[in-house]
Parts: structure tokens; C-alpha cells; sequence
């Protein structure tokens, strides 16, 4: 990933959310690896709901933090999509001395990428290099208001998201 493209973008509204999540789901390719930061209640999750539906998962399919389950995984009108949250493994392997990487890299997403999956990740430093070849982007979401977001895009996917406007 590109660390030095970096691009911000004011979002104002939940609509805006969802603009940006159309905007990243219509330029990601199968094997794509999408890292999504920010604290807790920042809207993660909320951006990844938006993100799947614009990239084909269907309104009956309800969308979910995979918080307790670590990973979920859709099919998609575009193929195959994971998203998984590393929040409770950070946990754990921090308490019990083990290492994030192993903990991350035992949930097979690197391989899922291998065959096409597009994968989303909350939560996910320190486990960076064991999903796989260099993220396209990267979302840090920041709380700006009681729906506002600023988020700061980082990678190959950045410059042109934030050229394109809210």
C-alpha cells in the first residue's frame, strides 16, 4: 500500500457514509484487502454495511459486526466478500501472550484472497503482513459529530476516492 497518498474526506452525513462506500466498493477487484480503523463507535461497521451493499449483497441479508464470530462472509452479485474484525483476537492474544499474526493469520483470509474473496478488516494492526499482499486502502474513520465521520484514506485506492468528492 501506498502509505504516502493520503486523503481526507468530510462526512457530514450517514448519506455521505454511504456515498464513499459506493464510491470503494466500485473500484475494488477480487483479492482486494480493505483495513478499516477508527475507534470504537467511529462507524467501521457502518461503512462495511454500506461497502456490501453497494457491492451486490442484498437488503434481506442483514449485515453484522463479526465482533464474537471473528469473520463473516458474503456472496455478493460481484463474488465473494469477508469481513472480519480482529478486536476480540487483539484481546486475547495480548492477554495470553500470543501473538496477533498467528491469532489473524489462523482465519485463512490471506488464502480466501488467494481465490478472489475481497476482504474487509477492522481492527486489524498488527496483523497487516500475514493477510496477504499490501492493502488497496486503508479507512480511518474519525468521529466529527453525532453522524459526522472524517475519514482519512491511505493507499493506491486514496487519491482518486478523494478526488471524485463527498
Amino acid at each position: 500500500m501506498d502509505t504516502h497518498t493520503s486523503t481526507h474526506v468530510e462526512l457530514p452525513t450517514r448519506l455521505a457514509t454511504r456515498a464513499l462506500a459506493g464510491r470503494v466498493a466500485r473500484r475494488l477487484v477480487p483479492g482486494d484487502l480493505v483495513l478499516l480503523d477508527g475507534d470504537l463507535g467511529a462507524g467501521k461497521t457502518f461503512f462495511v454495511r454500506a461497502l456490501l451493499r453497494a457491492f451486490g449483497v442484498p437488503s434481506a441479508r442483514a449485515v453484522t459486526s463479526p465482533t464474537f464470530v471473528l469473520v463473516n462472509e458474503y456472496e455478493a452479485t460481484r463474488g465473494p466478500v469477508l469481513h472480519a474484525d480482529l478486536y476480540r483476537l487483539r484481546e486475547s492474544a495480548g492477554a495470553a501472550g500470543g501473538g496477533l499474526a498467528r491469532e489473524a493469520a489462523a482465519l485463512g483470509l490471506r488464502e480466501r484472497r488467494g481465490e478472489g474473496a475481497v476482504v474487509l478488516v477492522e481492527w486489524s494492526s498488527g496483523a497487516e503482513e500475514v493477510l496477504g499482499p499490501a492493502a488497496r486502502l486503508r479507512v480511518a474513520l474519525a468521529i466529527t459529530g453525532a453522524h459526522a465521520r472524517r475519514a482519512t484514506l491511505t493507499g493506491d485506492l486514496a487519491a482518486a476516492l478523494g478526488a471524485e468528492g463527498p
